[in-house]
């Protein structure tokens, strides 16, 4: 018996290929909407919060100044990937963007939680360490899905971040200035330079 259904025209067999082929090069493509040109800013913000923060005898005028270039530095990072990723034409929280920003999320969320145990118990000396090594662990993940100078940032925050636990506490703001600060400058003119901005 002679099958009657009507045959499928070619174009809805292209539209589902080029579906196909769409959804498996997103999964495939690297992160590429960090702004190199928005690290570069966020490096220099840090610098200035090391240098503000350097002399700072109260701990908690200390935290409150780190937090708010926290805020700063985050804020300005999602901005400038936001303008990048719309220059380029793509999304920025595509198949890529959603698992870079997954990866990160967990080593950000434990960095968070250390950070208000250690306030609680009186321990901010152990921050500017805890900090570095959380955020570099959140960039090196995040970088997985990313291109190359990326994961390598998050690797320098880490060795910044072992320093700084190494170290005698005078030298914290220069831990934290070489981590948050240069090393995103230098990250950052790496991206800006060879990954479009």
């Amino acid at each position: 018996m002679q099958d009657q259904r009507d045959p499928i025209p070619l174009h809805s067999h292209a539209a589902d290929d080029l579906r196909f082929i769409r959804s498996t090069l997103e999964r495939a493509t690297a992160f590429t909407s960090i702004s190199g040109w928005g690290e570069v800013v966020v490096g220099f913000t840090a610098i200035g919060a090391a240098a503000f923060t350097w002399r700072l005898a109260d701990p908690d005028r200390w935290l409150a100044a780190w937090l708010f270039e926290a805020l700063i530095a985050a804020g300005l990072s999602v901005g400038a990937a936001a303008i990048k990723a719309q220059r380029l034409g793509v999304a920025l929280f595509g198949v890529a963007g959603q698992r870079f920003a997954l990866a990160f999320a967990a080593p950000a969320v434990v960095g968070a939680v250390l950070t208000v145990a250690m306030v609680r118990s009186g321990q901010h000396v152990l921050l500017p360490g805890t900090w570095l090594l959380t955020y570099g662990a959140a960039v090196a993940s995040g970088g997985a899905f990313s291109v190359r100078p990326v994961p390598l940032l998050g690797a320098v925050c880490i060795a910044c971040g072992i320093g700084a636990l190494a170290s005698p506490v005078a030298w914290s703001a220069a831990w934290l200035a070489g981590g948050f600060g240069l090393a995103h400058v230098a990250f950052g003119l790496w991206i800006a330079r060879r990954h479009g901005g």
